[in-house]
């Protein structure tokens, strides 16, 4: 496309004709990208871009994003739009947009004010689950627009202005640095895990064989433990920051070591950090019919990251009533599910097809028939003689690594899951849905940069070891700002959790009381 063409000022009529008749265009600083050739060859899936169309996704381009990537945008531009930009509600989210005839028949008045995903204007009966829902998702909304700052304009371009600002610091000043002395000490100690694991085995056949097996399971699941952190770092290009190398460390790690896949989680884990606790759109907090953090997910919602309906179902109605006494022992299993999602990622080929990604779908999947031949075969299989210690030796290092799933969901389960705006700044939305944990340095190898979740979220690709570091920088910058920086220690944290977990299954449980005495009153007044 020539330069006169892409430097051509498109409307937001133009913008909008487009994206109806089927063009992905993002906004970034002011420059239009068609990104519609780059969906099947994206390394973080199509549904993190597609969850950016119509909008402004400057923030999150720049902080996903090396520098030598964000200089190969000018190939997908298009035009340059005029500043502020006003953000549409993405079509995967359910936006409504006017082709260049509807557009011309409304004489250009713009309607994207109006609510775009209220549907037609037919009166439509509610019914008291959809009442109680509305009522309840109503006043946590009321509470978190009072508690942040406002979503006018210039308030929301300040915070992101001064966001910027820090990013810019944050690079001059070296953070996003590796240390790899700190990545020495993680295979130090994880090679030390190893070690026990493989020396205790040797001794299963001692009168005390139980025993040394529990401790080699106890250390294989710690191993595991603390190898799931390295691969969060290199799906964030947080290592080296080269794409390929990152990947091959994530998926050696993930696959041959630990029967995951990486790709699968660069997918959902990046829709998450584009749509953080939004419960339609948020796979990380999409449970059913194990757990709810919304009362719209007992509504029975459509997600867009699964592509169906999360039935709020009879299993469901017996589970979320009482979700903050299962918390913990339902996570105890959450590795089992993590293979299930693995091999239907890989096997069903949901990551890219093209591009520089797409090799990664065979790396993983010769990864994970190595993992099975060498755990489940090799170790649990042709090494322990009976069922017993067979059963022992899984369910112990599987369960060890349920801290890890703790915290996982410990950062955000207990935050905020409204939508205020569209147009709400990318750095508020983040420290809106984002919980830090607090603990002293020396045990910051337990949590492996999780604990730094605000952090992590404003700036993905800053290596782990330097998180710490920024926390100072970041806090300041919330209290000029006026933002909420919340950080809980892991007990604390752990009490919001299921104190939210709880205020949910109440909501559920009322729910189930007035459905249970509508139908009474239905019978009576029948008889």
């Amino acid at each position: 496309m020539s330069a006169a063409r892409k430097a051509r000022l498109l409307s937001r009529s133009d913008i909008e004709a487009r994206i109806a008749a089927g063009e992905v265009i993002v906004i970034y600083h002011g420059r239009a990208l068609k990104l519609n050739s780059w969906l099947a060859r994206h390394p973080g899936g199509d549904k993190a871009v597609l969850h950016k169309v119509g909008k402004d996704a400057s923030d999150e381009m720049d902080v996903f994003h090396s520098d030598e990537t964000l200089k190969t945008v000018g190939a997908y531009q298009i035009g340059v739009v005029q500043e502020p930009w006003k953000n549409f509600t993405p079509p995967i989210q359910g936006g409504k947009f006017r082709t260049k005839e509807e557009i011309e028949m409304d004489e250009g008045v713009d309607l994207s004010d109006a609510d775009s995903t209220s549907g037609s204007a037919e009166v439509h009966y509610k019914s008291i689950d959809e009442r109680l829902i509305e009522e309840y998702d109503h006043a946590r909304y009321t509470e978190d627009v009072q508690k942040f700052p406002e979503l006018d304009y210039e308030t929301q371009q300040m915070i992101v202005e001064k966001f910027r600002q820090m990013h810019r610091e944050f690079v001059n000043e070296g953070y996003f640095q590796c240390n790899y002395w700190g990545y020495f000490r993680e295979g130090c100690r994880i090679s030390t895990l190893l070690f026990l694991a493989w020396y205790f085995f040797g001794y299963r056949e001692n009168p005390m064989g139980l025993c040394w097996l529990f401790l080699s399971a106890v250390c294989l699941g710690l191993a595991w433990h603390q190898l799931a952190f390295i691969v969060h770092d290199a799906g964030h290009l947080g290592i080296t920051h080269n794409y390929q190398i990152d990947n091959v460390i994530g998926a050696v790690v993930a696959s041959y070591m630990g029967g995951l896949s990486v790709g699968w989680w660069k997918r959902n884990h990046n829709v998450h950090h584009i749509v953080t606790n939004d419960p339609v759109n948020d796979p990380d907090i999409q449970h059913l019919p194990f757990f709810a953090v919304s009362s719209r997910l007992l509504g029975s919602i459509t997600s867009t990251f699964y592509e169906k309906v999360l039935h709020y179902d009879a299993f469901a109605k017996l589970l979320i009533p009482i979700q903050h006494y299962t918390y913990y022992p339902i996570l105890c299993f959450g590795r089992f599910n993590l293979y299930r999602l693995s091999w239907e990622y890989l096997l069903l080929g949901l990551g890219p097809r093209r591009g520089k990604g797409a090799w990664f779908r065979y790396f993983e999947l010769v990864g994970l028939s190595f993992f099975c031949y060498w755990f489940f075969y090799r170790v649990v299989a042709c090494s322990l003689h009976t069922a017993g210690e067979r059963w022992l030796y899984v369910m112990v290092s599987h369960i060890v690594t349920m801290p890890l799933h703790v915290q996982i969901t410990l950062s955000h389960f207990a935050m905020s899951t409204s939508n205020l705006s569209e147009d709400e700044a990318f750095a508020q939305r983040q420290l809106r849905t984002t919980m830090d944990v607090d603990c002293p340095p020396w045990f910051d190898y337990a949590h492996g940069g999780l604990q730094f979740q605000v952090i992590h979220h404003l700036f993905p690709r800053m290596p782990r070891h330097n998180l710490r570091a920024a926390q100072r920088k970041v806090i300041k910058y919330c209290d000029e700002v006026g933002l909420e920086y919340c950080i809980y220690g892991f007990t604390k944290g752990n009490k919001y959790v299921i104190s939210k977990l709880g205020d949910i299954a109440k909501q559920a449980r009322i729910m189930a009381e007035c459905n249970k005495f509508c139908k009474q009153e239905m019978l009576h007044t029948k008889a």
